[in-house]
């Protein structure tokens, strides 16, 4: 319908997580419609990030530095460590300023229904590094999903035999939500979480 060079920048922008065809395709016009300089700094953008950006070698976080900022940081609790899925889950922790000790990220969650196994993610990394630094505390900051909770059960089994205090972070009803459209899951998790005020 709009030729090769559309289409194919269509179904490329379509295979991106989060993007479905309407989006790919108001994606594409506007790139099309782009200044040539605009878009060639966009294409190279993309081709430097991926050039670029590595795993850091002690949290697995996406860097362009080894280690990362956050590991680099001497004024982080070394002795703690929180557990996320995704750097994005680690950016918003961070957004808050409330958390001082590591991360590390495990690049997704065990989901046998998607034929992803521990093995497929940076469990690995995370018991080295258990080993070989002193951990009070791993903090368990999976999503309040199905695989999120096996996930954490995951580790928990792995890793309280090895000393080390395993803890799982809280989940309730949101701030502004409504009580008669929370799912009874984490209104009981609420319940179970509650604390004196």
């Amino acid at each position: 319908m709009y030729g090769e060079p559309v289409t194919k920048l269509i179904e490329s922008l379509a295979r991106l997580p989060g993007i479905g065809g309407k989006s790919a395709q108001r994606l594409a016009f506007y790139i099309i419609q782009m200044p040539e300089g605009q878009a060639e700094r966009l294409a190279e953008a993309i081709l430097f990030a991926k050039q670029e950006v590595r795993y850091c070698s002690i949290c697995c976080n996406l860097t362009d530095s080894d280690p990362c900022n956050v590991c680099q940081n001497p004024k982080r609790n070394t002795r703690e460590i929180m557990v996320v899925e995704d750097p994005r889950d680690m950016a918003a922790y961070e957004r808050t300023h409330e958390y001082h000790g590591l991360y590390h990220i495990l690049h997704g969650v065990i989901s046998p229904m998607n034929g992803v196994g521990p093995n497929d993610l940076r469990i690995t990394e995370l018991l080295h590094r258990v080993q070989v630094q002193p951990v009070d505390e791993v903090i368990t900051a999976t999503n309040p999903t199905v695989e999120g909770e096996a996930t954490a059960m995951y580790l928990s089994k792995l890793l309280k035999p090895l000393g080390i205090k395993v803890t799982r972070i809280a989940h309730g009803v949101p701030v502004g939500g409504d009580l008669e459209y929370v799912d009874e899951v984490t209104l009981l998790r609420a319940l179970e979480g509650r604390r004196e005020i």
